[in-house]
């Protein structure tokens, strides 16, 4: 009987993003797939480090443990969240990839290898909710389909954290996140004064849904599972919108019927310090100024969008992703 996935929670999730493999993707980039897929195969027994995904991918995974202990039943388990590792690689050069789930005892089931194609027509398949990669065009082509992408990022003191952290702890930016970019855009084209007086004006009116709305509601959902002795997910807002553009939010959220833990009302003040505080497992947001900074102290994905991120070309070097 086919396994149905459309009822829990699934995180597609490129190699790169799960491990540190930029030593090989160095080789790739100066010498091309050839060469890559040489040096995968010659080290295909050296375990990869953990990448700025990790830490997420693994307390997802722990959330069948969890569910399991808690309600003991007669037959299969049930299981709570399911990971599926997405990669441009084909099947020979993913070896050490799967060498290296099986180090770390990762209970992934699942694996999409396209062999340099795109990986979006392939996230629907397997019901996929949230996907991060390290490739950028994939992220916008997944964005654009309607799916939730971040391009996840980290920096040298994120990578290889590896402590099991409970409970699941995710943080998302608010306008051109969670909801459009509606808001955003009057702020861009009209300035702050404006964007406020709009918020203000339309405090009771919903904002519009965003690219994450539909993973925050599968998420808050979680938060209610039963199945669970306690919450195993939780979530935060950390939005530059000041007072009194805070009303909106609220209402909106419930109206959705989310239930968010803690909301941060930040107003400019740099965002790192309150995420180094919450010390999410990932954190989502739609602007460099805030996914540089932020990626230096907690795994951080940026969802980018038409306001924010510059137009680039293609890269035509796709292989190893």
């Amino acid at each position: 009987m086919p396994v149905d996935l459309s009822q829990t929670l699934v995180v597609g999730v490129s190699s790169r993003a799960l491990f540190d493999m930029e030593e090989a993707n160095r080789v790739y980039e100066a010498d091309g797939v050839q060469a890559y897929a040489q040096y995968q195969m010659e080290n295909v027994d050296e375990i990869l480090p953990p990448g700025a995904g990790f830490a997420l991918i693994q307390a997802l995974l722990n959330l069948n443990l969890q569910a399991a202990s808690h309600k003991p039943r007669k037959g299969p388990p049930i299981r709570k969240a399911e990971v599926v590792v997405m990669s441009r690689n084909d099947p020979a050069t993913s070896l050490r990839m799967f060498q290296s789930i099986k180090h770390y005892r990762l209970d992934i089931r699942r694996a999409a290898l396209s062999g340099g194609r795109a990986l979006t027509p392939y996230l629907r398949a397997f019901d996929v909710d949230l996907f991060l990669t390290s490739f950028e065009e994939d992220v916008k082509t997944a964005l654009a389909a309607g799916f939730a992408a971040g391009l996840i990022v980290g920096g040298p003191n994120v990578k290889g954290r590896q402590e099991l952290i409970d409970p699941i702890r995710i943080a998302f930016d608010a306008d051109a996140v969670v909801f459009s970019d509606e808001a955003e855009r009057i702020y861009q084209q009209d300035g702050l004064d404006a964007f406020l007086h709009h918020e203000e004006q339309n405090a009771r009116k919903p904002l519009p849904e965003g690219p994450f709305a539909k993973l925050l509601r599968t998420l808050s959902a979680l938060q209610k599972d039963p199945g669970f002795k306690q919450r195993p997910v939780r979530l935060a807002l950390v939005t530059a919108r000041n007072m009194p553009a805070h009303e909106r939010v609220i209402r909106t959220l419930l109206a959705w019927d989310v239930h968010i833990d803690e909301a941060f009302f930040m107003g400019g003040v740099e965002k790192t310090k309150v995420l180094e505080a919450f010390s999410p497992h990932i954190f989502f947001d739609d602007q460099d100024v805030h996914v540089g900074p932020a990626s230096s102290v907690v795994p951080t994905a940026k969802v980018p969008n038409d306001l924010t991120s510059p137009k680039r070309k293609p890269d035509p070097r796709r292989h190893c992703r």
